[in-house]
């Protein structure tokens, strides 16, 4: 008998910010949590690479804040390079929003100020409530050719970001809900898969695919015109 792959769900954008609200309301720490939702819903990062991307993978050394970052080899699941766009508002203001959290906390900050706004940059930017990285946990997984790869999973930050939706009332949503929403979100505002992909750093199509949540009204509005 076949095993149906249960998987995370596709958040509306009302459930979106009824999740920021919550999280804000009831987090200890919504300045880093607010982002670490945001980093999933607007650019796709997977928890793991959210727990692996440097304050120098997204500032430059000014302090000025990259438009495009780099999603590097070493922390990707597929270990594929690909650019992630920081170009979002939301995004850029819950940044913003923590940087200036870490900062007036001294978490994992330097004694010059004049760079990386002070961050030590090969930090990891989202830091435990102690200011420590979040730890990693090496796994492997097959390819589709069979091939064994290592890579480096975040179960702890997982399982915190996955409370954070249980907590907000979002049955069905866990940490993976953020790529799925950014996927389907992304479709259907018109972007071809081609372009999905390569924004998830996905390896095939295929791949995407099965992360795209299927719009019935989409649906519904196509077979209108369709002759």
């Amino acid at each position: 008998m076949a095993t149906t792959i249960k998987r995370a769900a596709v958040l509306r954008p009302g459930q979106i910010s009824h999740l920021l609200r919550a999280t804000d309301a009831t987090s200890r720490f919504p300045e880093r949590d607010a982002l670490i939702i945001l980093l999933g819903f607007g650019v796709g990062l997977r928890i793991s690479e959210t727990a692996q991307i440097t304050a120098a993978d997204v500032m430059f050394p000014d302090g000025r804040i990259r438009k495009e970052v780099s999603a590097r080899e070493a922390i990707t699941k597929g270990c594929r390079q690909r650019t992630v766009y920081f170009t979002s508002p939301k995004l850029i203001a819950a940044l913003e929003r923590y940087l200036a959290f870490r900062v007036e906390h001294d978490l994992g900050t330097t004694l010059a100020p004049a760079r990386y706004r002070g961050m030590q940059p090969k930090l990891p930017l989202i830091l435990s409530r102690k200011g420590y990285p979040y730890s990693l946990n090496r796994k492997v997984r097959t390819s589709a050719a069979g091939e064994k790869i290592d890579y480096w999973a975040a179960d702890s930050l997982q399982a915190y970001v996955t409370k954070l939706y249980r907590d907000a009332g979002l049955k069905g949503a866990s940490s993976h809900s953020g790529r799925r929403s950014f996927a389907s979100r992304l479709i259907y505002r018109g972007a071809d898969v081609e372009t999905v992909s390569l924004l998830l750093g996905h390896q095939s199509i295929d791949d995407t695919l099965r992360y795209i949540e299927p719009s019935p009204a989409i649906m519904r509005r196509a077979c209108e015109d369709v002759i």
